[in-house]
């Protein structure tokens, strides 16, 4: 109750300094993918590292489909002097180490998204302050409202498709950005994941 209490306050406080956070909040509109996203747009608005989901917006859950560039992206950042660091919530280690492992990104799981704790320490992993960070996930619910509590530019891309769970069935075209039916699906059956 006391957790609860604690987050209504901090959730209220934020409501009511808005402008605080609105100031360095980057303005940029949802995209299909995240090889969709300029880094030298970011970088015009002096952002110098990237939070990044990996569960449905770098690859599916299941493994099936990988965000088509995403893999060029994540290298063109990481030479163009982007700090990344992967944040999940999934469970999995043997396959967070393999993406980790494969992309050239540290992460850290199970990482509780929304709450600020892992997003913290993606901040101090970078050596960051907030304005200069931005979350890219897919997730209305556990990314964006993360990166709005840290005080992060958020954007938002269309979730990969991946099996759907109880909830998503219900509720989860309010939280998420169905991928487009007109763009490309890159599938991953090129390497052996089994975990």
């Amino acid at each position: 109750m006391a957790k609860l209490r604690f987050w209504l306050g901090v959730i209220a406080w934020k409501l009511f300094h808005r402008a605080r956070f609105s100031k360095s909040l980057l303005s940029l509109p949802h995209v299909d993918v995240l090889a969709d996203i300029n880094l030298n747009l970011l970088h015009c608005y002096g952002i110098r590292g990237v939070i990044l989901d990996l569960d449905n917006t770098v690859v599916s859950e299941d493994d099936r489909y990988l965000s088509p560039g995403a893999e060029a992206w994540i290298e063109t950042a990481k030479h163009s002097a982007f700090k990344l660091v992967i944040l999940t919530n999934g469970h999995r280690q043997a396959r967070i180490r393999f993406w980790s492992n494969r992309l050239g990104v540290s992460a850290i799981h199970p990482a509780r998204k929304p709450f600020p704790k892992a997003f913290r320490q993606a901040l101090k992993r970078m050596e960051l302050k907030p304005h200069q960070v931005v979350v890219i996930g897919d997730s209305f619910h556990t990314d964006k409202l993360g990166a709005w509590l840290i005080g992060c530019s958020m954007i938002q891309v269309s979730s990969l498709p991946h099996p759907k769970r109880s909830w998503e069935r219900m509720i989860g075209r309010f939280v998420h950005r169905a991928y487009p039916h007109d763009r490309a699906l890159w599938t991953v059956n090129d390497v052996d994941i089994s975990c």
